[in-house]
């Protein structure tokens, strides 16, 4: 294990609480199955950017042998498979962590890796890079629009059309956090979120946090207008709004919903809170923890994650076996796991 100390899993296993232990034997253990695929996980390359890292504890670094360890602070014991994410803020920093989850994608055969691209790769480029990679799909991210503010940016401004086509002639999924202050609610999103399924219909796009439904009216409002595509999916990833996982269920279908845990957002504390036609983040440092002197004490916010899942799959009668296609036959047939 590449960690801060020699013992390897020693400074990981300092991250853990006896309050989370607790947290998922009575909330959790019950619902999580045998088996869960995670479609949403970051990896770190050493000396990655700092928004990618573990900080308290700090970890350096995050390959396939320390993503089990991590995960198996959110549900353990389970047979663990994941979608490794790239990421970076540099074009140096994209080309190491690319490379980096090659590698550890290729630890094990249930794993799958995505390749970071900006807006303003060559695609021809990219198509090489993700066979020589021997990786699975792409990701995207809005910090490389060239709009400010990028939080505002349309889809083709860090997604342009020509990489969508490359993933359809690939075979390749798409994994797209999308933005603007309404999310999937917003009518230019749902636009280019339509015309790329129907135009590219051997590309798979993966909504990454619930169609980004911190806020779930945004969901009730805009899910409405995307069913129907075959190539749609979501990953639930950090999103602790139990409505936002249930609209999809309700209006798409459960087959679309995949679980996935947002490392390292998953082993912050806190959770996320939908507020008026927007939505706030807790985390541990945010003073309201003791409020009315109850004195919490936050868990991880991959916990709440899993709780609000378990609350939205009761809500819609979920059988058990409905629960398993979330946590890893969704996942698995569509990466041929």
């Amino acid at each position: 294990m590449m960690t801060d100390d020699k013992a390897g899993g020693t400074l990981i296993s300092t991250l853990i609480r006896d309050e989370d232990r607790e947290f998922f034997k009575r909330e959790l253990d019950s619902f999580v199955p045998d088996r869960v695929f995670d479609a949403h996980a970051h990896l770190t390359a050493e000396g990655s950017d700092d928004d990618l890292k573990i900080k308290n504890p700090p970890i350096s670094s995050v390959g396939y042998a320390e993503y089990c360890t991590l995960s198996d602070m959110l549900y353990p014991g389970r047979r663990k498979a994941a979608l490794f994410l790239s990421w970076g803020s540099t074009p140096e920093r994209i080309k190491v962590t690319n490379e980096w989850v090659s590698t550890q994608t290729a630890k094990s055969a249930d794993c799958r890796g995505s390749f970071f691209v900006r807006p303003t790769d060559d695609p021809e480029w990219v198509r090489q890079e993700v066979r020589r990679l021997g990786l699975h799909g792409l990701k995207c991210y809005h910090s490389q629009a060239p709009v400010k503010p990028t939080w505002e940016a349309n889809i083709p401004d860090y997604l342009p059309e020509p990489l969508v086509k490359v993933a359809h002639e690939e075979g390749l999924a798409i994994t797209l956090h999308m933005v603007k202050s309404r999310a999937v609610a917003d009518p230019g999103n749902i636009h280019w979120i339509r015309h790329y399924c129907e135009t590219y219909p051997d590309m798979t796009l993966i909504l990454a946090h619930s169609a980004r439904g911190f806020q779930p009216a945004h969901n009730l409002e805009g899910l409405p207008h995307l069913t129907g595509l075959d190539n749609l999916y979501f990953d639930c990833s950090a999103n602790c709004e139990p409505m936002a996982h249930q609209a999809i269920i309700r209006i798409i279908g459960h087959k679309k919903l995949m679980y996935g845990a947002d490392l390292p957002v998953s082993h912050m504390r806190g959770r996320s809170l939908g507020a008026a036609d927007s939505f706030v983040w807790l985390y541990e440092n945010t003073p309201v923890w003791g409020e009315k002197q109850m004195g919490i004490r936050p868990v991880f916010i991959g916990l709440e994650h899993l709780r609000s899942l378990k609350w939205a799959c009761w809500s819609e009668r979920l059988t058990d076996s409905q629960v398993e296609d979330i946590f890893w036959n969704n996942a698995a047939q569509l990466f041929g796991v």
